[in-house]
Order: C-alpha cells, then structure tokens, then sequence
C-alpha cells in the first residue's frame, strides 16, 4: 500500500521561505512522476510543481523562478523549496504520485499540510 506523508508547512511572512517534504512508503514502479498540488479556499486543486523518475521539472507559471522541486529516488521523498512567498501562495499543499504505466495512471495522494504566508 502506497502512502504519501508530507511534512514542512507553516506559517511565514510575506518574502520569506518554507521547505515542503514528502516521503513515500510502499513500492510503485519507478517510472513515475512525483509533484505538488495545492488548493486554496474556494477554489479548485491546481498544479504546483511535477518531477519525473529522470529529474524532468515542470512548474505552474505562478511560481516560476520562486519553487524549486526536487526528488531523492534512494529516500523515496520529494522536496518543494518555496522562496519568496506570496500571500497568494497560502494554500494546502498536497503530495502526489502519479504511475503513468496503469490505463488509466494510478494516482496517489498526502493528506495535505498548510501553508500559509501573511502579508
């Protein structure tokens, strides 16, 4: 059984920074895509950031240039480095695996921590 545990939000300051972990337990294949999520209040769940098995990054044109995302295949974890955070940015981060090799891909899913930037 596959389980996403994310660790590291909080609450910060306009401009300041928050390291976002996710460690997974339980064996998927290891062509798969790892990547963060968030939804704010009222609003629906929209891309972050996404790492592939081979270190190919994408990002949502919000946070380009302030996010960086990471992955360490021997810990199984996933890292999202957020730099000068916006009020915007306050939302639940969520932690997602995504195995493209199921029809259609399987999808896994953290429970979500809160990130909140005050202005």
């Amino acid at each position: 059984q596959v389980q996403l545990v994310e660790s590291g939000g909080g609450l910060v300051q306009a401009g300041g920074s928050l390291r976002l972990s996710c460690a997974r337990s339980g064996s998927v294949f290891s062509l798969n895509v790892m990547g963060w999520y968030r939804q704010a209040p009222g609003k629906q769940r929209e891309l972050v950031a996404t790492i592939t098995s081979d270190g190919s990054t994408n990002y949502a044109d919000s946070v380009k240039g302030r996010f960086a995302i990471s992955r360490d295949n021997a810990k199984n974890t996933v890292y999202l480095q957020m730099n000068n955070l916006r009020p915007e940015d306050t939302a639940v981060y969520y932690c997602n695996i995504r195995v493209p090799y199921y029809s259609p891909p399987r999808d896994y899913w953290g429970q979500g921590t809160q990130v909140t930037v005050s202005s």
